[in-house]
């Protein structure tokens, strides 16, 4: 499953969010192409706006 798959999987709007796969930080460019494999380690961080 890609990087992408998983998002859209999990229903997480890519534009909002950060990726780091393997303690490595994703350009959006690589979500298509990144496989997340298992025992790999995922951190997705979600952009909130506020004040």
């Amino acid at each position: 499953m890609t990087v992408s798959a998983l998002l859209a999987h999990l229903e997480i709007d890519h534009r909002r969010v950060a990726v780091e796969h393997n303690l490595a930080v994703l350009k959006r460019a690589a979500y298509e192409s990144t496989t997340v494999r298992e025992g790999d380690t995922v951190e997705v961080v979600n952009f909130v706006g506020g004040g």
